[in-house]
């Protein structure tokens, strides 16, 4: 059975395949702290070393996904442990590494897809750590906001890479410029979300859709078309898809998952495929840099 892990600021679970991260500061509305950060690490690494972990679910609890930085913490200058954080994470050309970076770099750079449930309050880091997922799931009252130039910031978690990418490059300066609060409808329409429900109705949904991922699909196969999707922005020509799709479908082929996919196929049943990750995962695909070495 897979570990839990109960950190100091989430909680992590594996049911049936899939791990649950669920932020757990519900009296501060999950507000972020650099001690999070380094939770959030912890919990995608025990996902991504965990065989038995299909899809990670990422979520909030008391009504909120993660209502921005503790600001509270923000104006001791502390936003948690810091000798804790400067130690773990560094510095990049002698400042410390912002922590929202930090932990959005840890998911983007995640084995495993992830899906967030997104429900109340997501501004800020709660609304750029999302960016690095895989699906977004939202309800109807939620509302993003990129407010950092309201409040003498400017925007974090390399939001300023993944935003432009996940919606239009106009919408995007649109939404960092002015910090205003955006809603389901246009998170939806933009394509910040990608389905928004009934607030009663979002980890729900989220869950169909991890279970729809991790009964039906190969786990190596979504994790290297994770990788080769995420890859691809970073790069400028199509060739770097075409060499790493071919690698990729060279390695597929000579897989014991096909023969499980083409066989369950024709026999009209759920297959199981016999390949894990990370153990079984093949050094096929490259994953995105977490800390390029030229910064």
């Amino acid at each position: 059975m897979s570990p839990s892990l109960r950190l100091a600021n989430l909680d992590y679970d594996v049911v049936d395949h899939v791990a649950t991260v669920r932020f757990n500061r519900p009296e501060k509305r999950n507000t972020f702290t650099k001690q999070m950060a380094l939770d959030i690490a912890e919990a995608f690494a025990a996902s991504d070393a965990d065989d038995d972990v299909r899809v990670v679910v990422v979520t909030g609890s008391g009504g909120h996904f993660c209502a921005g930085a503790d600001l509270e913490a923000a104006l001791s200058g502390t936003l948690g442990d810091s000798d804790e954080f400067a130690t773990t994470a560094g510095d990049i050309t002698g400042v410390e590494r912002d922590s929202g970076g930090f932990a959005a770099l840890a998911i983007a750079q995640s084995l495993k897809p992830v899906v967030a449930a997104v429900s109340g309050s997501a501004v800020g880091i709660g609304a750029t750590l999302t960016l690095p997922m895989d699906v977004r799931v939202v309800g109807e009252s939620t509302r993003y906001g990129f407010v950092f130039n309201r409040r003498a910031l400017v925007p974090e978690a390399a939001s300023t890479w993944f935003l432009p990418r996940v919606v239009s490059p106009g919408k995007a300066m649109e939404w960092v410029l002015t910090g205003r609060l955006v809603g389901a409808d246009e998170a939806l329409t933009s394509g910040l979300a990608n389905h928004a429900v009934a607030d009663d109705q979002v980890e729900a949904k989220a869950f169909e859709i991890a279970r729809e991922i991790a009964d039906h699909t190969s786990a190596v196969s979504v994790s290297m078309s994770r990788q080769m999707l995420w890859r691809g922005l970073e790069v400028d020509s199509p060739w770097y898809a075409h060499a790493a799709e071919s690698r990729a479908l060279a390695e597929r082929f000579a897989s014991a998952d096909l023969a499980e996919g083409i066989g369950s196929f024709f026999e009209k049943r759920t297959p199981a495929f016999p390949m894990t990750v990370p153990s079984q995962l093949p050094d096929a695909v490259e994953r995105p840099a977490q800390r390029p070495q030229d910064v």
